[in-house]
């Protein structure tokens, strides 16, 4: 091993979100998003008791996301990671971690919307099972006006072991 080789970064660790967490929530958020979430927005969520998680690494919070489940459906609501660590399978294992507590508060299907210009959080919802179930027009702020929202689902299964 080099002597002079910097440590490994301690893995991402996953905790629930905190009113303390807000500004680096917000920090996140207005650079990852051209129209982002506003601070009342995450604090809604959270007196709402909506089921929010935080990823930190080395005491830094790195992505977050928000669910919201009743009866027995679930919403994605927010899944981000910063933009200087995406493509690391951060916003995989968040939404990993949304998708377990939503079974485990007895969510059978999970839904969310998506822009269609990002097309690598589509690719990721593909690939965790989810499928476009429908379209919301001019449902998101755009820079040239507004812009559709793809709607996806999935089924939850129950794990192996319950079946």
């Amino acid at each position: 091993m080099n002597a002079h080789a910097a440590p490994a970064p301690l893995p991402a660790s996953l905790r629930p979100m905190r009113d303390g967490d807000l500004d680096a929530v917000m920090a996140i958020e207005q650079r990852a998003y051209p129209f982002p979430w506003t601070r009342g927005i995450f604090r809604d969520c959270l007196r709402a008791d909506y089921p929010a998680w935080v990823l930190e690494r080395d005491r830094t919070l790195i992505g977050y996301g928000v669910l919201s489940v009743a009866a027995d459906e679930a919403h994605v609501l927010n899944v981000c990671a910063a933009p200087e660590v995406q493509g690391q399978g951060h916003g995989r294992r968040m939404l990993r971690a949304l998708l377990q507590v939503a079974r485990g508060r007895g969510a059978r299907r999970v839904f969310l919307e998506v822009r269609p210009s990002n097309r690598a959080a589509i690719q990721l919802y593909h690939a965790e099972g989810f499928n476009e179930i429908g379209r919301r027009p001019r449902y998101y702020p755009a820079a040239d006006g507004r812009e559709d929202a793809i709607v996806m689902a999935m089924e939850l299964l129950p794990p192996a072991d319950q079946v």
